[in-house]
């Protein structure tokens, strides 16, 4: 089947899903738009990559990277393969010292976040795009300021307001506060212990 590349034209907040974001691809010799529906964390690692943030210890992709390239393994490209039930399929095209060629099954956003970080190409094939692809009315997309994408995104991560946490019970509270410091986001750690403590001399 004949490979259609890509180039990630957008990232922005999904109005249809709450906490997710819609990545959108956009085919290199064409006007189709390829809409992706993924995470936070995945957007986060996606846009700190994009606008050449260093974080100040490695995000898991970072890691990934290092690894690989410690033992001389080396991301080529990445094919979005399938499309079942509204769920892309994605693998990485990996070789090593030996120039052996590897196919890794990932998920689609895992698969984006590492392209750009081997900074290698991006490929769909023409039945996805048919499928799933559009074409925007519209070509102008904004442009984010340098840093602006990766803050938006972990401001939607982690700038929860006082509001939120207080529809929260206590053990909902106790298991975001596990879940911030596992991802060393110590300012939103920080802000659902002080409502824990509140809640206590309450």
């Amino acid at each position: 089947m004949k490979k259609v590349k890509l180039d990630i034209v957008g990232l922005s907040y999904s109005q249809t899903q709450t906490g997710a974001y819609a990545l959108v691809l956009g085919e290199v010799s064409g006007k189709r738009r390829l809409p992706i529906i993924i995470g936070a964390f995945e957007a986060q690692a996606i846009a700190i990559e994009l606008e050449k943030m260093t974080p100040s210890r490695p995000l898991t992709h970072d890691l990934f990277k290092t690894f690989a390239e410690t033992f001389n393994i080396n991301v080529t490209e990445v094919i979005i393969y399938n499309l079942v039930e509204g769920i892309f399929y994605a693998k990485l095209i990996c070789n090593d010292a030996t120039q052996q060629d590897y196919e890794i099954d990932a998920r689609t956003s895992d698969a984006i976040a590492l392209a750009v970080r081997f900074n290698c190409p991006i490929y769909t094939y023409e039945f996805i795009l048919s499928s799933a692809g559009i074409i925007l009315e519209d070509e102008s997309l904004p442009e984010a300021k340098e840093g602006e994408l990766a803050e938006e995104v972990t401001q939607k991560i982690s700038g929860r307001d006082d509001n939120e946490y207080h529809s929260k019970s206590t053990e909902e509270l106790k298991t975001l506060l596990q879940t911030a410091l596992e991802d060393e986001q110590y300012e939103l750690a920080s802000k659902i212990r002080d409502e824990l403590n509140q809640r206590k001399q309450s």
